[in-house]
């Protein structure tokens, strides 16, 4: 349980943290090739660039469980505690069908890929995995709204005050 835990908490920062750190390493060894060997490498951009996006929808899912999406919270402010709850309720279902929708009509391009076993432009890999990035990232996304719906609706029964973001500007 303890790892459950400490997975769920770091898992995703820690995932994210490493494909930055892998694209900023093959970025830079790609610049000084091109630059200073005057050789650059086929697989340095695409991988990179395959990175970044995986690496976004994991911050995705990152700012859905940390509550940092946007929201216009000006109206939503000045309500009761409860109500704010139930529009955070409602926030978290709205984002959960969004999901479902989303993975539902993503799955069709990696699903297509498969099937006609289309590979990337350098690395010549099935580029199923790569597009898979889509479909892997709302599905994080979608475990993450749910643990924040759970989390709205035991603080809406036990009558807590909403779980709030901390405010980036002010």
């Amino acid at each position: 349980m303890k790892y459950l835990s400490f997975l769920n908490k770091y898992g995703d920062k820690f995932l994210a943290l490493w494909l930055y750190l892998f694209i900023v390493v093959v970025i830079f060894s790609e610049v000084f090739r091109r630059y200073v060997i005057e050789f650059s490498s086929l697989w340095g951009e695409e991988t990179a660039r395959f990175s970044f996006i995986y690496m976004v929808w994991i911050g995705a899912s990152i700012a859905v469980k940390e509550r940092l999406h946007i929201r216009i919270g000006i109206v939503v402010d000045r309500l009761s505690d409860q109500v704010r709850n139930l529009f955070n309720i409602f926030y978290g279902l709205l984002g959960m069908f969004l999901a479902v929708v989303a993975l539902k009509y993503s799955m069709e391009p990696v699903m297509t890929s498969i099937k006609f076993q289309s590979v990337t432009d350098g690395l010549r890999i099935v580029q199923a995995w790569f597009l898979f990035a889509v479909p892997f990232g709302f599905s994080l996304i979608l475990l993450r709204l749910v643990q924040v719906l759970l989390d709205d609706i035991n603080r809406f029964r036990s009558k807590q005050p909403p779980a709030m973001a901390e405010k980036l500007f002010d």
